[in-house]
């Protein structure tokens, strides 16, 4: 998806860009030209590969970006960590306030930079303003966590002493995020970890390029209003050898790394090999299990938004959805009418409820995962094919009839496609739950008290996103966002994801004259 630009590129080519085209205009908002400097560390520069990014609803470039190399790199992290001693020093309330005027930002430009993600991603426009403003959220939650951070002060078994717990900043934070998320994986991460007192070196996805540089622009400018270096959010655009260079780089106090669990396993390697810190937010295998007694009017909204919203590629979409054996005919057959209402078309069109998937490559995906199914037993009840019009669009789909065990049930493919299975019981439906590799988000739709807290229970779901009644995806803020097993176990976002930010000191003051040891010891 990614071709490199000469870098004596004709006018024509220039020209061809939408960038340089009237109806997108709006693009130089956001300060984008044909060309943009992708890496950012005070100021702007890049001497690395260019890439141009495309249009996933019909593959025409948009614009092109100038990567990061590696001495692009290493510059960087060196003016990082300069940033860093300037910003530790500011107290949280005072950083707090520079990321509430980050939010304000943001605000002031939702629309447009909303308008660029369905551009660049090519999810529909209400979902790009939305991701826009789960950024902001997340700046309104991290002013007020600035001025509540902290740790207790504990009794002490000894007279005359404070036994206290210190946080204090990691330092720098590297943030690795993916395209399905390209704003709001990032806003997550950078307003906790700078309210924190680190710095962050940020690496986007290479596809969604434009939207690293847009949103860096917009952070710059806080900044440097601020006179506070540009250094402590930096930026540096590039693909898998900065990737690596972060994970193995020993000056990355943590690294936060969103994308698949087969890259998440090869970076927490790379940093437990030199013992550092790192939050994975990796795959998922999300169901809904739906009970006899569930209401059906809540049940098919749920599952349409999960299954088929940003096109099947959030990591919390719904994969799996197991239907009680007496309601499953009937469930499959509203369901089916639901998707065939979902009005198909250019991602940025407010009507649009549904847009391309990212690549080509992904539609290849979306069709061997179709053939798999069809192979391993299932009837393509709705949808299956490519559509055929510009862009990587294809249909979402409904597949019956599998086991639960099925080869192709197991596979996370990050595409549109449901797979519905039977189940009678409720034991053998929350094993089923489980059973997958991946333990992120789940959801159960019931009315019975009892099997409610059973599934939050011990021996419920195992997932770190446990839901009644609500579908799978579209979690708030202010809870901590994560999951299990091969989901990667990080957290992040609320609730006290912030103390993955931070290192705690235990730490203990004698203010008497004498010197009694814990545990009653006597050494004299």
């Amino acid at each position: 998806a990614l071709l490199p630009l000469r870098a004596g590129a004709s006018a024509a080519a220039m020209s061809t860009l939408l960038v340089s085209q009237p109806r997108y205009a709006w693009l130089r908002e956001l300060g984008l030209q044909e060309e943009n400097p992708g890496v950012y560390n005070g100021s702007w520069g890049g001497r690395g590969q260019v890439v141009t990014t495309y249009c996933p609803a019909n593959n025409e470039p948009i614009a092109s970006v100038r990567q990061a190399s590696l001495e692009d790199y290493e510059e960087t992290v060196k003016k990082a960590k300069e940033a860093w001693k300037v910003w530790a020093d500011i107290p949280a309330p005072k950083r707090g306030e520079i990321v509430r005027q980050i939010g304000d930002a943001l605000r002031q430009k939702i629309k447009v930079l909303g308008s660029l993600v369905s551009l660049e991603m090519g999810k529909i426009f209400v979902e790009g303003v939305g991701e826009v403003q789960e950024y902001v959220d997340v700046c309104d939650y991290a002013v007020g966590l600035s001025r509540m951070i902290g740790g207790p002060i504990l009794p002490s078994e000894r007279p005359g002493h404070a036994l206290i717990e210190q946080w204090n900043p990691v330092g720098l934070v590297g943030i690795i995020t993916a395209f399905n998320f390209p704003v709001a994986v990032y806003g997550w991460n950078s307003a906790i970890a700078m309210i924190c007192g680190n710095a962050c070196l940020w690496k986007g996805a290479p596809t969604t390029s434009l939207i690293s540089v847009a949103v860096t622009k917009i952070i710059a400018k806080v900044l440097e209003d601020n006179k506070v270096p540009g250094a402590i959010c930096s930026l540096v655009c590039g693909g898998a050898d900065i990737g690596t260079a972060m994970a193995r780089d020993e000056r990355m106090d943590l690294l936060s790394f969103t994308g698949s669990t087969k890259v998440g396993k090869q970076v927490a390697l790379m940093v437990q090999e030199r013992f550092g810190r790192s939050l994975l937010e990796l795959g998922g295998n999300n169901a809904i299990i739906v009970f006899e007694d569930a209401d059906l009017n809540l049940v098919i909204p749920s599952a349409l938004f999960a299954a088929v919203g940003t096109a099947g590629q959030r990591c919390t979409t719904a994969r799996r959805l197991f239907l009680h054996e007496s309601i499953h005919d009937e469930v499959v057959t509203k369901l089916a009418k639901a998707y065939a209402q979902v009005r198909i078309g250019d991602p940025w069109d407010s009507d649009t409820l549904y847009g391309p998937l990212h690549t080509k490559e992904a539609v290849k995906m979306f069709l061997d995962a179709v053939e798999q199914a069809k192979q391993q037993g299932g009837s393509v009840v709705y949808g299956g094919k490519v559509i055929n019009r510009p862009g990587n669009y294809v249909e979402p789909t409904i597949v019956t009839g599998l086991p639960h065990n099925a080869p192709i049930v197991h596979t996370e493919t990050f595409a549109p496609i449901l797979y519905v299975l039977k189940f009678k019981e409720e034991e053998e439906v929350f094993a089923w739950n489980n059973e997958v590799k991946q333990g992120l988000s789940s959801s159960i739709f019931t009315k019975d008290l009892g099997r409610i807290f059973r599934w939050l229970g011990p021996k419920g779901s195992d997932c770190g996103i446990v839901n009644v009644n609500i579908p799978t995806s579209g979690a708030e803020i202010g809870g901590a966002f994560g999951g299990e097993k091969h989901t990667g176990g990080g957290r992040e976002s609320g609730s006290d994801s912030w103390k993955l930010y931070m290192r705690r000191s235990t730490c203990t003051i004698n203010y008497s004259k004498d010197l009694p040891l814990a545990q009653g010891i006597k050494f004299q």
